[in-house]
C-alpha cells in the first residue's frame, strides 16, 4: 500500500519542522492522534511507502514503514509512556514537558498510531489529487500512488 501523509509546518511547537527532521533522520516516527479510528488506523502495515509532504505543499519525500503501533483506549498514564519512551522519535526539538503538555490539551484523543519510518529519501516534488478524500484529510491511502499524482 502507498500513503500519503501531510504534515503541518508546526504541530506542537511554532518551531516544529516536521519535514525537515524527517529528512534530517532526527524524527523517525510519525505519530498520529484521533478522536476516532480512521485512516491510517487498521491499513499500514511494515513494508508500506509513505509519501510526505507539508500542507499546502507538493509531495517532496518518501519512507519505508519498518513499524507500526496502535493504542486504543489512551488515558493520562498511557499518554504519558508513549511520550517517556518515543518522544523524542516523534517530536525531536519538543521537551518532554512541552510534549505533555500539548497532550493534555487533547483530552478527546483516545487512539494513536505511531509509524516508524526508515529509509527516507527526498523525491522530485509532484502535486497530488485528493478528490474522493474530503478537504480536511491529513492521510491519504491508495493502493498505487500513481492514481494520486496530478
Amino acid at each position: 500500500m502507498d500513503h500519503v501523509a501531510i504534515l503541518r509546518k508546526a504541530n506542537i511547537k511554532k518551531d516544529d519542522d516536521l519535514l525537515g527532521d524527517i529528512l534530517s533522520g532526527r524524527k523517525t516516527i510519525e505519530s498520529r492522534w484521533y478522536a476516532n479510528k480512521i485512516a491510517p488506523w487498521d491499513k499500514i502495515r511494515a513494508g508500506d511507502t509513505v509519501y510526505l509532504k507539508e500542507s499546502g505543499r507538493a509531495v517532496t519525500a518518501k519512507a519505508e514503514v519498518s513499524k507500526v503501533l496502535q493504542y486504543d483506549n489512551l488515558n493520562t498514564e498511557i499518554k504519558k509512556g508513549i511520550v517517556r519512551k518515543y518522544g523524542k522519535q516523534i517530536a525531536p526539538s519538543t521537551s518532554e514537558d512541552d510534549f505533555l503538555a500539548w497532550l493534555g490539551k487533547q483530552k478527546n484523543k483516545r487512539y494513536c498510531i505511531l509509524i516508524f519510518l526508515a529509509n527516507v529519501t527526498p523525491v522530485k516534488p509532484f502535486e497530488i489529487d485528493k478528490t474522493g478524500y474530503g478537504n480536511s484529510s491529513a492521510w491519504l491511502v491508495t493502493d498505487n500512488i500513481k492514481k494520486l499524482r496530478k
